[in-house]
């Protein structure tokens, strides 16, 4: 699509705004009615677009992407009408006689821009929630998943005019031309130095922004925990998506005296998931092109690969890989590892960990193994970080009633259920004054007594 289009559809969205058809509760309702209907007849189509894309299982695509976007439509026909709704707040005496409340507001005419890891789920999610808030939308899909970009445009044309929700496919110049159009809200999911570009061009026009970015999310093992069931739920988070996932845990960070077995049981857990020929295994996903596959490739460190690192250039996938001995100098752990390498690192103490922690860029997770429920407190509430678990991993962004995000660098604001919709809503102040009686102490010519009265009442 080019400029003179691009420019032509966000007209057209702001348009239909403008006309006040998505304040309408009962409008919202429908949309995502039929949304969610659609794509319960699209299963097939989008697990087969995510397949040739990822290499994803079907069980994999639903569990991960489709059945999450279904479950956040449920949340938002079940609760739309509530989080719509004013909300009064306490009103003081010096406003006596007012009601005073916030309405929440859908900002306008709002960009989408999804990444390749999970095209679906990064995609439709933030939708959903844009159009319970009543926002027109225009929505882009990486071009690094150009099959399930296409599931999508043929699941929004389905089910949207193209005044309410329109898709935008192509590559980095599509991407620059939307950035350069005027929007009432960015919301963008990718990698740091795209994130950047997109608050950059989002300052011109003072547009708010949401930011999910990622990071190196730690993984911390502490001497107390279960190493049988950390090993299996570290796993299951570090190589779901073959690694390809913001908040999978970057590295194990764990008690020295305990490093061996915790990697003897994480090697016996790949085994019993992936089998002993994980290429082969038709559950296994790929990286996603040849591009990412050699930058993974230029991360493993043969001399302290434990375990795994078999690759196929073909098919553009790396075996579940765990390095040891890894310090935080080793060329693994200068970026976001995004694919299927594990590296152990050790420590001697909670202190030392969550010094060196802190010292580190803010990551979007963090992960803490644990049967000390102090210590665990300890990590929580001293580390800086998005969100997380104790004793598991992944999980916490599976659920409607926990806003998901970063800070600093891992990103910006939140969404999922309510703080979904309430990130694309603007929460207007209003108060509602009576006529009836009018108070007359703020008004000139000012009077001691009314000065006396003023004191009081700002107490």
């Amino acid at each position: 699509m080019n400029e003179a289009m691009i420019k032509q559809t966000i007209n057209i969205q702001r348009e239909f705004f403008h006309s006040g058809t998505t304040l309408d509760i009962g409008f919202r309702i429908k949309a995502l009615k039929k949304l969610k209907s659609c794509i319960n007849n699209y299963e097939a189509v989008v697990t087969e677009a995510i397949r040739k894309d990822l290499g994803k299982s079907q069980f994999e695509s639903y569990m991960c992407e489709v059945g999450l976007v279904l479950s956040e439509i449920s949340y938002m026909l079940k609760h739309i009408s509530s989080l719509a709704k004013e909300r009064r707040v306490h009103t003081p005496l010096s406003q006596f006689h007012s009601r005073s409340f916030k309405k929440p507001s859908p900002y306008g005419t709002v960009l989408i821009m999804s990444p390749w890891n999970y095209p679906f789920l990064l995609t439709m999610e933030p939708l959903v929630d844009a159009i319970a808030a009543g926002n027109t939308a225009v929505i882009k899909p990486s071009a690094y998943s150009p099959h399930t970009s296409r599931a999508i445009s043929e699941i929004i044309h389905k089910c949207f005019g193209r005044e309410h929700v329109s898709v935008i496919t192509g590559g980095r110049k599509e991407n620059n031309c939307l950035l350069n159009q005027r929007f009432d809200y960015i919301f963008f999911t990718g990698s740091h130095a795209v994130g950047k570009e997109v608050m950059r061009h989002a300052a011109e026009n003072l547009t708010p922004v949401t930011l999910e970015l990622g990071g190196k999310s730690p993984c911390i093992v502490e001497k107390s925990a279960n190493l049988k069931l950390a090993a299996k739920r570290i796993v299951f988070g570090k190589f779901l998506n073959c690694g390809q996932t913001c908040v999978a845990p970057d590295y194990i960070y764990c008690d020295a005296a305990i490093k061996d077995p915790l990697i003897a049981e994480i090697q016996k857990q790949i085994q019993h998931q992936f089998g002993d020929a994980p290429l082969k295994n038709s559950n296994y996903g790929k990286i996603i092109n040849e591009k990412h596959y050699q930058r993974v490739l230029g991360l493993i460190d043969t001399e302290k690969t434990v375990y795994g690192g078999q690759t196929d250039t073909t098919s553009l996938r790396i075996e579940p890989t765990v390095m040891d001995n890894v310090t935080f100098s080793d060329k693994v752990m200068q970026e976001e590892i995004f694919g299927p390498l594990l590296p152990v690192l050790t420590f001697k103490s909670i202190e030392e960990a969550i010094k060196k922690i802190n010292s580190m860029p803010h990551p979007l997770a963090l992960y803490v193994f644990t049967s000390d429920k102090h210590i665990a407190k300890k990590f929580t509430a001293q580390c800086g970080f998005g969100g997380g678990c104790i004793n598991d991993t992944v999980i916490h962004l599976a659920t409607s009633e926990l806003g998901f995000g970063g800070f600093g660098e891992s990103g910006m604001g939140s969404y999922h259920g309510k703080e979904g919709f309430a990130t694309f809503s603007h929460y207007k102040s209003i108060v509602d004054k009576k006529t009836w009686i009018d108070l007359p102490m703020r008004y000139q010519p000012y009077k001691a007594m009314h000065e006396r009265l003023v004191r009081f009442f700002l107490k």
